[in-house]
């Protein structure tokens, strides 16, 4: 983006306080910005979706990764049938496990969750279909300690899915299932290392053992750590074909990668690609960094695609995104992505008829006026308890959050991922109690900003405490509060008749720093509403636009 995109993308908001005195902190009316959606900081490279939300499909038979925006990493896809599912990590946010769905590959909606017991913070997964059943593969830790392999399984995608059964497969993460030549199932999990499973898919039948020593990239290479992981199977042909993440998956931008190997037994020995590796970002330059984690999968047609996640150059905050790279089988019976570096448009895939496959749904709304249940399709509590969903009611319209904890760093707070480089969202908080409230950008117990009410002052939430500097003594019952991001920049309004008029929080935050290789956690910075102490808060009318 030109310099001159960025002045005009902040010229309406600038334009708020140029006349207000240097001594202003909180309490004089303006009016909030609403950049110019021709000048605002989406690039014109993506198409509109859903509230101006950035959609990969350009309508012109090509599209513009990412394919899922925002947080959505370590993608495990399933072809089933013409129907493709997909899901990703999601760590701590509850109800969890949201599986998505598409018929063309690049364009995908949310069905449900599948995950609602809470188990600690959950890694990449596997889903997979056998004998006419769904599985998902969990790596947890519900204690916090040791990490085991968990499985759900379900008759239907939609569900509803059995609870979690701990496969007692200990110290190990990223299981990717497999059919062997055998007829038996397997997995395979980081290390990379195997364990046979039972017939039903629900128990061991033997022991963890190695499987495949990794290609070794030079050692001058610029990577995090070696660490093999991801390990995703097909078989096509005679080959079992075993693709592998290595070079760690944050760090340095150069680190992460796609390799690969292939035998024609799942018991080895395995060849590596001569081409490894197949996918490496080699630049900072690149618009995509750190792209790894990849599973192949089959299009439509018949053609070959791989999946697989990446941060976005300049916008780590955002997580890792999902993204989408052809593939093409080579006479000596390897695949090479044919993608590059992303920067460009792509074809999209097209169908057995060699046109393309009608687009499904797309994206989804976040404006909700909270008369339905949208938790773990939009909202889900951070790292909450296992009684944490009793705390919130819906009232048709509204819903009723119950307060916990001191501070948004132990309430739990509600939280909805964006994927968007720039937003503005707003909502009410009707404060009952002695409750205070507030909306946030959200990292984790460690990374927040926000602006939060107490029943008799205003409240600055920074680095994730509060900024007493900040406070401002002022009776709250009703109010309604704006938080806008443009380019990591945050501005925070708020308004107590109802949005007719609107007064400037006094402290921008620059927030581009609030991401993994800084807090850890592999998290994003995700919108979050906190509500603490003895009483609850009511939120309605959130509403949410891309800028």
């Amino acid at each position: 983006m030109t310099n001159q995109s960025r002045r005009n993308a902040f010229k309406t908001i600038l334009a708020s306080t140029a006349a207000l005195p240097a001594a202003h902190v909180l309490g004089q009316p303006s009016t909030p910005s609403r950049p110019d959606p021709a000048t605002a900081t989406a690039t014109a490279t993506w198409a509109r979706g859903i509230e101006g939300q950035r959609k990969a499909d350009l309508g012109d038979g090509r599209y513009v990764n990412p394919i899922v925006s925002g947080d959505h990493p370590d993608p495990t896809i399933l072809k089933d049938g013409d129907d493709y599912y997909m899901t990703f990590s999601s760590f701590f946010s509850y109800p969890g496990i949201v599986i998505w769905h598409s018929t063309d590959l690049v364009n995908w909606a949310p069905v449900g969750p599948a995950l609602r017991k809470p188990l600690g913070t959950i890694w990449a997964l596997d889903l997979c279909k056998h004998d006419g059943r769904y599985f998902i593969y969990i790596p947890a830790a519900p204690d916090g300690n040791t990490w085991s392999i968990y499985a759900i399984w379900a008759d239907r995608i939609e569900g509803p899915w059995s609870d979690p059964v701990d496969l007692k497969i200990a110290g190990c993460i990223d299981p990717g299932h497999i059919l062997g030549e055998d007829g038996r199932r397997y997995l395979f999990v980081n290390g990379i290392r195997k364990i046979r499973l039972t017939d039903d898919g629900l128990a061991t039948d033997g022991k963890l053992e190695e499987a495949y020593k990794p290609w070794r990239y030079p050692e001058d290479w610029v990577v995090e750590n070696f660490a093999p992981e991801g390990p995703k199977l097909l078989r096509r042909g005679d080959w079992f074909y075993l693709v592998t993440a290595v070079g760690g998956t944050a760090g340095p931008v150069t680190g992460h990668m796609v390799i690969a190997a292939r035998s024609k037994s799942v018991h080895g020995p395995w060849e590596h690609c001569p081409r490894n590796p197949l996918v490496r970002t080699t630049s900072t330059s690149e618009p995509w960094w750190s792209r790894g984690h990849a599973t192949l999968v089959e299009g439509p047609a018949g053609d070959w695609w791989m999946v697989y996640h990446g941060y976005e150059n300049g916008y780590r905050t955002l997580g890792r995104q999902t993204l989408l790279e052809p593939v093409e089988w080579t006479d000596d019976g390897w695949f090479r992505a044919r993608g590059g570096d992303l920067s460009q448009p792509l074809p999209k895939p097209r169908g057995k008829d060699g046109l393309h496959v009608k687009a499904g749904r797309n994206g989804q709304p976040l404006s909700d006026d909270f008369t339905r249940d949208r938790f773990g399709i939009q909202w889900s509590f951070h790292d909450p308890k296992p009684d944490d969903m009793d705390r919130a009611r819906y009232l048709n319209p509204g819903l009723r959050i119950q307060g916990k904890g001191t501070s948004p760093a132990d309430s739990s707070p509600l939280t909805c991922g964006v994927g968007d480089r720039s937003y503005q969202a707003d909502v009410t908080l009707e404060l009952d109690g002695q409750a205070e409230a507030g909306l946030l950008l959200f990292y984790n117990h460690k990374a927040f900003v926000g602006v939060g009410f107490a029943p008799d002052a205003i409240k600055t939430w920074e680095y994730a405490e509060e900024q007493p500097w900040m406070r401002v003594k002022r009776v709250t019952r009703s109010v309604r509060v704006r938080l806008t991001n443009v380019e990591n920049v945050v501005t925070f309004h708020y308004s107590y008749d109802g949005g007719k008029t609107w007064l400037l929080h006094g402290l921008r935050m620059e927030v581009s720093g609030i991401h993994h290789n800084v807090f850890g956690g592999f998290l994003s910075l995700k919108i979050g509403i906190y509500c603490v102490g003895d009483g609850a808060v009511t939120l309605r009318d959130f509403r949410y636009r891309a800028l």
